[in-house]
């Protein structure tokens, strides 16, 4: 009976959640182009696979993925903690590696994050893979999330880390081609999605709330700015790295110094 309670509450809050989309499109499809909708019972039909899709990934997230993070964190911390509540950033390391790898494993599954690399592939003609791009989004997010865990447990002022992000990431637009910048920073956007958002809010806020000295409003939020930042680094540098590669595989191309 409480799942039922569950499901049933979810599936009017996706609904409320939905509905103004629904409407803005019916307006202007039927209102502003006077047109009627086309494959009716398709989209119909669709939508409500839409709802269904939405109503039980919204239950997975409530009832697995944000518990699991959250107790993940608080248990490798306190595998982590010394005996006198010292804290050390050295004496964390195994979770740094974990926000590493589940912030590496839950972007790779960011469904926003498939749909983007696919239409950049498809767009580019092939020249820019949609697998490459969504490991190279990843890498950034696995090192910012893994990165924003050290603030925490070390307390540093989250502004510090964010403004030096924004000004490499100044730096590297200036000398990154002009083709590849609009989707790195679409790349930072699409990773703060439907499944990192959760678990790596939860992995921030039950680190928080277990490190002696920190605050989880104060220190716990915070993580999606790193995951927001990194990924557009990560593509920006993989541009240049591939950029500078194709250049060195030029026929008749030498590394010698200019005489």
């Amino acid at each position: 009976m409480e799942f039922l309670s569950t499901l049933g509450n979810t599936s009017l809050s996706t609904l409320r959640d939905v509905a103004p989309i629904v409407a803005v499109l019916l307006f202007f499809q039927v209102v502003v182009l006077r047109r009627r909708l086309p494959n009716l019972r398709r989209i119909v039909r669709g939508f409500i696979y839409v709802l269904i899709g939405l109503t039980l990934f919204l239950i997975g997230l409530e009832q697995a993925l944000f518990p699991i993070g959250e107790t993940m964190a608080k248990q490798l911390t306190a595998v982590s903690a010394t005996a006198s509540n010292e804290v050390r950033w050295d004496d964390y390391l195994l979770v740094y590696a974990f926000a590493a790898a589940i912030g590496f494993a839950t972007t790779v599954a960011e469904p926003a994050l498939i749909s983007v690399s696919m239409k950049a592939e498809e767009v580019s003609g092939g020249s820019l893979k949609a697998r490459g791009l969504r490991i190279a989004v990843a890498v950034g997010v696995a090192i910012g999330v893994s990165l924003g865990c050290f603030r925490i447990v070390t307390g540093t002022p989250l502004p510090w880390y964010i403004i030096a992000a924004y000004v490499i990431v100044i730096l590297q637009t200036f000398r990154s081609a002009r083709s590849i910048v609009p989707l790195a920073y679409d790349s930072g956007g699409v990773t703060t999605s439907t499944v990192t958002v959760p678990v790596v809010a939860a992995l921030g806020l039950g680190l928080a709330s277990s490190v002696p000295g920190r605050s989880p409003l104060i220190d716990g939020f915070g993580l999606i700015a790193f995951a927001s930042v990194f990924p557009i680094m990560s593509v920006l540098g993989y541009a240049m790295i591939a950029s500078w590669r194709a250049r060195r595989r030029e026929p008749g191309r030498t590394d010698s110094p200019r005489s």
